[in-house]
């Protein structure tokens, strides 16, 4: 390969797209890691993790998963402050009326 210029393009190109998808794998595996630490941080302070998001936004929170993630591992307290801002602003948990079959 060294000395032939085809195959070291073909190499090369090869090279680029399994970095391109490993890139975009690595990035979907950080996410989804993110999401099972925030998700076992939530359980704990007793919501749902898209409660718990819902509130976020709802509260115009803008935090990353990835910062709420470190936030839940280092500083508990912290992230405990975070859930209590997103439930004050979700609204009550509507429940629906079971309607009668006729």
């Amino acid at each position: 390969k060294k000395n032939r210029w085809v195959q070291a393009v073909k190499a090369a190109a090869r090279a680029m797209k399994y970095s391109t998808r490993d890139r975009k794998a690595r990035a979907r595996n950080f996410r989804s890691l993110w999401i099972i630490r925030i998700t076992a941080a939530c359980e704990q302070n007793g919501i749902s993790y898209s409660r718990f998001i819902k509130g976020l936004k709802e509260a115009k929170i803008g935090l990353n998963r990835k910062m709420l993630s470190e936030i839940a591992l280092d500083a508990p307290a912290v992230f405990s402050q975070i859930v209590a801002a997103a439930e004050k602003a979700l609204p009550a948990k509507v429940t629906r009326k079971k309607v009668a079959a006729s």
